[in-house]
């Protein structure tokens, strides 16, 4: 009897990681046993499965069926040994170029407009030798993405090849009927990020007047397509006035989730930002009086405040972000990034960073971990610089860090975030000054108090 993967599921190898599937339209890879999985490559169609106890077993992992006469699996199910380390999604700035010139631009080492982008056969290139590597999900970003002339060929041809995007990022200025139209046929599932920075202050950060009447339209519409749309919504002094005002007005759009994040002391914003920065306390403190006031009234919107809280409205459940491990779910052996280690950032000229908030530092000052326009991407993931960087462990940091080893709190915040750490402290083994605060500070604590009821998902039990 012949047997054929279920039309959702893919197998994969990589290097330490031999055995995996994919599901369609999941990220993440899924680890098997190596009997189950050598059972799944003969469920390709063509062989004959006459055991009844493997085809019992066959069954019993619910990702095959029998198959029809002359049925095959397509290119994207079949098993692919990936002579690389396991990554299952690339953050790809197709472009550098930008319609605006944001103050606080992240990709940036000064306020020269970055030039660079991905040609049309660049880009194949990369997204065929994506597909070799066995990277299963894309992040499109900029720059402006939809500034790319190629920027739908480029989609298509990553769904062409089984894989999906799941992110664009975009300031939401070329957002219309004909491209949602356009990407709905494409993917309804895309998860569309539009640049916010707040009601009465949006034009100045974002350096464009009308950006601000762009981006609420572009909210509008990506709820009359159907499409999941998220706020990125910086925070700093100059917008404090109208915060809440901002999240209550994404909320009665529709919008499902809105992205606080405290702007932070990156090259470019430095040079722009005339004192606006808050400090971290501020910033905690301002996002206490935040989720105060939205939780007074019944809320849908998601509320992911960087680095402090994710609040679920629709499940009663919230999670401090600094606690990164659980009870009982902290090892030595985790990734110093869990981000940076399932995804691969690349930059428009090709560079290739632990991810893309840390990217403008990097080129400040000459770091470069390999690109891939010159490189290739499958051999920055066998081995090298930018392999060391995101593999590296925080059992690493302890060694490198014994206070932080030390403290009581590091098998919940697991390090913090390393970005955080280079950019405040100067080094990658520094400490997170955010999550310290957070946690020495009394921060979780208050924010516990402020939840009440609410399920915490990951509490901290000293």
């Amino acid at each position: 009897m012949k047997y054929i993967l279920n039309e959702n599921v893919a197998l994969r190898s990589w290097r330490l990681v031999p055995h995996a599937f994919y599901i369609r339209g999941d990220r993440d890879a899924h680890g098997l046993s190596g009997e189950a999985f050598e059972l799944l490559c003969r469920c390709d169609g063509k062989q004959d499965i006459e055991s009844a106890e493997d085809l019992k077993k066959i069954a019993a992992t619910g990702f095959a069926r029998p198959a029809f006469e002359g049925e095959t699996l397509t290119r994207w199910q079949e098993r692919r040994v990936c002579d690389n380390r396991y990554f299952p999604a690339l953050n790809w700035m197709i472009t550098g170029k930008c319609n605006y010139n944001c103050l606080h631009c992240f990709n940036a080492a000064d306020n020269a407009p970055l030039m660079s982008e991905f040609s049309m056969e660049e880009a194949m290139r990369l997204i065929d030798e994506a597909d070799r590597c066995g990277i299963n999900a894309f992040t499109i970003t900029g720059g402006e993405p939809m500034l790319h002339k190629n920027f739908f060929d480029i989609l298509e041809a990553v769904y062409d090849r089984g894989m999906f995007v799941e992110e664009i990022n975009t300031n939401g200025h070329f957002i219309d009927e004909a491209s949602l139209a356009r990407l709905k046929e494409l993917d309804e599932r895309i998860l569309i990020k539009i640049s916010f920075d707040g009601i009465g202050h949006h034009d100045w950060m974002r350096n464009r007047e009308g950006a601000e009447e762009k981006a609420l339209q572009a909210f509008a519409l990506c709820k009359e397509y159907g499409f999941t749309v998220m706020s990125q919504t910086n925070v700093h002094r100059k917008n404090l006035d109208t915060l809440m005002e901002t999240v209550e007005t994404l909320e009665e759009m529709g919008v499902d989730a809105i992205r606080l994040i405290r702007t932070t002391e990156v090259p470019r914003w430095e040079l722009n930002s005339g004192g606006a920065t808050l400090s971290v306390e501020e910033y905690y403190e301002a996002m206490l009086d935040l989720i105060g006031t939205y939780l007074k009234k019944p809320r849908q919107m998601i509320l992911n405040i960087w680095q402090f809280a994710d609040i679920f409205p629709g499940s009663g459940t919230y999670r401090a972000r600094p606690v990164e491990c659980g009870p009982g779910e902290y090892r030595d052996s985790l990734p110093v990034c869990r981000g940076a280690r399932g995804m691969v950032a690349v930059t428009a000229n090709g560079n290739v960073f632990p991810c893309h908030q840390i990217s403008g530092f990097f080129e400040s000052r000459g770091v470069c971990l390999g690109n891939v326009k010159e490189d290739g991407l499958q051999p920055l993931l066998q081995k090298g610089a930018y392999l060391d960087e995101v593999c590296a462990t925080v059992g690493d940091l302890k060694k490198h860090n014994t206070q932080c080893g030390s403290c009581p709190y590091f098998k919940y915040c697991a390090g913090g975030c390393r970005a955080v750490a280079i950019v405040l402290n100067g080094g990658k083994w520094d400490k997170d000054p955010l999550k310290c605060i957070f946690f020495l500070k009394g921060y979780y604590r208050r924010l516990t108090e402020l939840m009440g009821d609410w399920e915490n998902t990951a509490p901290v039990i000293l």
